[in-house]
């Protein structure tokens, strides 16, 4: 709990103040939201380090951060909390690739710096942690078998004509697929949080017992002029 609520008091007034920095100056800056969001993620992850460390705090935590600018949706992710998009044909568009132990590139990263994967209730780096890439973490990013390097993807909302997208931690996924989860909100957009509680209390129905974050982003009609 303490590295996800450092992060979330953090991470967004620093992303807000260098992508507004960004936007005053675009057309003369070398960066873009992609390296913004890369930039800004490593740097919370030192300053957590840093302060769980001194504590001797072993916390961690996921991040999973959805950029809207324009027509554009960028999507960046550290470890296994997962976005999903429902276009306009209801298909399910995967926004993010969960960072998991078995996976072949992770894998091979963690034995080339000297750790190992093994099964225990699910695969875990060490034995103990089911993701490979974190925030925090301290003991296991100083062993660097655990790093903190999000995956970005940006995705085309012209084309796209999105009507909601799920922003959501393990817990939904563990008890609900891309294409079950879309199925089901899309059935629910009426209800307050646009079928947000439904879905997490559908998932602990299901007796999944992780935690269960779920924010369900509506999007405005893609026929409208105004904009999304």
């Amino acid at each position: 709990q303490s590295a996800a609520e450092y992060v979330k008091t953090h991470l967004p007034e620093v992303l807000k103040q260098h992508l507004q920095d960004f936007e005053r100056d675009k057309e003369n800056s070398v960066l873009s939201y992609q390296t913004i969001l890369e930039q800004q993620i490593l740097a919370i992850d030192r300053e957590l380090l840093e302060k769980l460390s001194g504590s001797y705090d072993e916390a961690g935590t996921t991040c999973l951060i959805a950029l809207l600018s324009d027509k554009e949706l960028t999507v960046a992710n550290v470890g296994d909390s997962r976005g999903v998009l429902c276009d306009k044909d209801g298909n399910a568009i995967p926004l993010s690739h969960d960072h998991k132990p078995y996976q072949l590139k992770e894998r091979k990263r963690i034995k080339r710096a000297g750790g190992f994967i093994s099964f225990n209730g699910s695969w875990r780096v060490q034995g103990i942690l089911a993701m490979s890439r974190s925030l925090g973490d301290y003991p296991l990013k100083n062993l660097n078998v655990i790093i903190s390097d999000p995956d970005i993807l940006s995705f085309d909302l012209d084309k796209l004509q999105p009507e909601f997208m799920i922003l959501a931690s393990d817990g939904l996924w563990d008890a609900f697929s891309n294409e079950e989860a879309v199925r089901f909100i899309k059935e629910r957009l009426d209800e307050p949080h646009f079928g947000a509680k439904s879905i997490v209390l559908q998932s602990f129905y299901r007796g999944c017992p992780d935690n269960i974050t779920v924010m369900v982003v509506k999007f405005r009609n893609s026929s409208r002029t105004d904009e999304q």
